[in-house]
């Protein structure tokens, strides 16, 4: 999350990238006695990012637009986004009588499992508690988050790379070669994370992570390849048949092990350099795939 601050001609402005996450590997272990399940992922940022600005108002109203190519309509508005969610959440917990004008340029995919909503949370706790000089602990930071969102508390860590765990708002960071090449696609539509979550089944042998994180850090990739799991991608491609075709057709390509990342729809191939993943996303968007970018793990 890089955040910049300037004099605007409206005031002080916070202009932050708020990046998407990819689970490299994503075990459901069971269910809580809450509603939630207990997980094991390993979370890391990618360079796709939505990018929010920051501007304080002269009333405690908190006022969201929302910018981007395309069909907007599938972003929430109002009181259903997240960053407005988080915004009066930090009013609520504090008592501060500010507001903010942000301004949402929208680039993640929406219901897509890359967290699109959750990193703009957390880009909104954070900024926020600057841009109003609230000075709030991390770990106060940290509770809030995870009253948003499972994933929340893992964009507001700060850290490119973790091992999360309990519902995801446990944080384990862990030490990672950053900066591969990866190539992100979605199917159209995406999928309820609480519908996939409902019809998941618990694997009866439960993967460790372990083996994974041991061999990207020893920087074996096509070994680390074979080792990206997610537990929910047989619930979702049941759900969704599409996320199966195109994993099928990233399969065809030059990528190392395609894998559906979150709750989906969304899936990505590392691959062996920079130049290949451009010209493969160029590929694949020539052939009719609309969502397609080419980035990098780590921000």
């Amino acid at each position: 999350m890089r955040l910049d601050a300037y004099l605007g001609p409206e005031g002080p402005t916070l202009v932050v990238h708020a990046p998407a996450k990819l689970n490299l590997f994503l075990e459901v272990l069971g269910r809580r006695g809450d509603g939630f399940h207990e997980l094991e992922t390993l979370m890391v940022t990618v360079s796709l990012h939505d990018t929010l600005r920051f501007t304080e108002e002269p009333t405690p109203a908190i006022r969201l637009r929302c910018h981007g190519r395309g069909d907007l309509s599938e972003v929430p508005s109002g009181d259903d986004n997240l960053v407005v969610r988080a915004a009066r959440l930090l009013q609520e917990h504090t008592g501060t009588s500010r507001g903010a004008r942000i301004d949402l340029w929208k680039r993640i995919p929406v219901a897509a499992g890359l967290a699109g909503g959750s990193t703009d949370a957390a880009t909104t706790l954070v900024a926020l508690d600057r841009l109003w000089e609230l000075d709030l602990a991390p770990e106060e930071l940290s509770s809030l988050a995870a009253r948003l969102g499972s994933d929340v508390a893992f964009f507001v860590s700060g850290v490119p790379a973790a091992i999360c765990r309990g519902r995801g708002e446990e944080i384990h960071p862990v030490r990672l070669p950053l900066g591969l090449p990866v190539v992100i696609a979605r199917p159209s539509g995406g999928l309820s994370t609480a519908e996939v979550f409902r019809h998941c089944q618990l694997a009866a042998s439960p993967r460790s992570v372990q083996p994974l994180i041991d061999a990207l850090a020893t920087g074996r990739i096509a070994a680390a390849s074979r080792l990206l799991h997610n537990s929910l991608q047989p619930t979702a491609e049941a759900l969704k048949p599409e996320i199966q075709q195109l994993i099928t057709h990233l399969s065809h390509q030059p990528l190392l092990q395609p894998l559906m990342t979150g709750s989906g729809t969304a899936c990505f191939g590392l691959c062996v350099s920079h130049r290949l993943a451009h010209r493969t996303a160029r590929r694949l968007r020539g052939q009719g795939l609309a969502h397609v970018v080419a980035g990098r793990l780590g921000t």
